[in-house]
């Protein structure tokens, strides 16, 4: 049997499979939702749900990395360069 751990706070703690039919304390055999971040088992009602805040989800999210300064000089010196050989030519085309 698959069960799934909780703790006394009924945070999700892991998962586990077992050859007894007989649950050990503090584990179910409903199985999460998928996509919980911090799942939390609800004993009365039998099933896994979010308890994580939606700023502690949105912590976990990626963000796009700052461009570093190295590649914003090389995108400063390349426009710098076309600007310039624009003039050189008698200006824009």
């Amino acid at each position: 049997m698959h069960i799934y751990h909780y703790d006394e706070k009924f945070k999700y703690q892991g998962e586990d499979v077992i050859d007894d039919d007989e649950l050990p304390k503090n584990a179910t055999d409903v199985r999460p939702k998928e996509g919980l971040y911090l799942p939390e088992y609800d004993e009365n009602k039998k099933e896994w749900f979010e308890s994580a805040s939606k700023e502690y989800i949105e912590s976990l999210k990626l963000k796009p990395e700052p461009a570093d300064a190295v590649t914003m000089l090389k995108k400063q010196v390349a426009l710098l360069t076309l600007q310039l050989s624009q003039l050189q030519r008698g200006g824009a085309s």
